[in-house]
């Protein structure tokens, strides 16, 4: 199941994304021992506005019917994620000495721990990047698509959908250190990949694709905002919406341009849905947060079997899909096969014609 996101070789194309389960020792060696090709420890900034964040957390698992559901690790395939969050509570230090064990880790397993930035001050920004490059980690991501942005206290996260900003921000980062840089863009914006195209002038070695929207759900039983305020928002739902992004991404930036999925994923078959659609690897997050760590390996599993079903690599599913979109015109033409569903008698409950 190798796949190569630019440089990096990575055993599978599963990477555990950075969350609340990945912020100790204990849950990115979980993470690693289940089989992730690689693992990103939750992300840090240098504000303990950041940090305090974490403090006013609030997680709802929602049901497509929108009702709460429990949080028993075992939800329905249609639960979504709506949910407030912070940064690591480590100071930056401690945060990068335990990466850098981790990581040490991870090498013994054909695995990699991936030191993730999100951006405040880029100055500081810059600073951090490169002092993980000198400890020794082997990628960077920098996080400039946080759906919280918006939400959080003004200067602590910064939310990025301005094309020049990207660019301006990858390259002080990109000038500063050697290392992978893989950059995560946000799925709020007209044209995500204008952002990536930004990313990959900048110098980019891959970008991630997409994260979270903010939401805003009332409560119908309260009448008030479900967890009090806005609150970034994922599921199953958004598979599809990503799937178009990496596809126009790749379209615009070339095949030979690393693209890392997320938002989305809850089985393999998921895993390989963001191949064919241009990914050549798929950060899960969410999933393992709400199911437990088994559910990598569960993933991996029917991944790999599917892959031996239709007796193809990982690898060669990267953009099969993308690379086949057609336009509406260029589609089969069928004159007369809407007006099966205009015609009154043909929609369920439908009231006969009595006259």
């Amino acid at each position: 199941m190798n796949v190569s996101v630019g440089s990096i070789e990575l055993k599978s194309p599963l990477i555990c994304g950075a969350g609340e389960h990945l912020m100790y020792a204990e849950g990115v060696q979980r993470a690693l021992a289940s089989g992730a090709a690689a693992v990103v420890p939750k992300s840090v900034n240098e504000t303990a506005a950041g940090k305090q964040q974490l403090y006013h957390t609030d997680y709802a698992l929602l049901a497509s019917d929108w009702r709460r559901l429990p949080w028993n690790f075992a939800p329905a395939a249609d639960a979504s994620l709506f949910c407030r969050s912070g940064l690591a509570q480590q100071p930056f230090e401690e945060w990068l000495t335990l990466l850098v064990k981790l990581d040490r880790e991870a090498r013994s397993v054909d695995a990699y721990v991936v030191a993730s930035l999100i951006l405040a001050d880029l100055d500081c920004c810059v600073a951090m990047a490169r002092a993980v490059e000198q400890a020794g980690l082997r990628i960077l991501e920098l996080n400039i698509g946080a759906p919280h942005g918006n939400e959080a206290q003004a200067g602590t996260i910064v939310l990025e959908r301005d094309h020049g900003r990207v660019h301006e921000i990858v390259s002080r980062v990109r000038a500063s250190v050697r290392l992978p840089l893989w950059v995560k863009l946000t799925g709020q914006s007209e044209d995500v990949a204008a952002l990536a195209q930004a990313a990959k002038m900048a110098g980019a070695d891959a970008v991630t694709v997409m994260g979270r929207f903010i939401a805003f759900i009332p409560d119908v039983e309260t009448l008030s905002p479900m967890l009090g305020t806005n609150a970034a928002f994922g599921g199953p739902w958004a598979l599809p919406l990503t799937c178009r992004w990496l596809a126009q991404c790749r379209k615009l930036l070339g095949p030979e341009f690393a693209l890392i999925a997320t938002n989305g994923a809850r089985t393999g078959l998921d895993l390989a849905r963001f191949l064919l659609a241009g990914a050549s690897a798929v950060q899960v997050s969410s999933v393992v947060f709400t199911t437990g760590f088994s559910v990598i390996m569960e993933m991996l599993n029917e991944l790999s079997d599917y892959l031996d079903r239709k007796e193809i690599t990982a690898a060669s599913l990267v953009g099969r899909a993308a690379d086949q979109i057609g336009t509406y015109s260029e589609q089969a033409s069928r004159p007369d096969f809407w007006k099966s569903f205009v015609h009154p008698q043909a929609l369920p409950g439908s009231p006969s014609d009595s006259t």
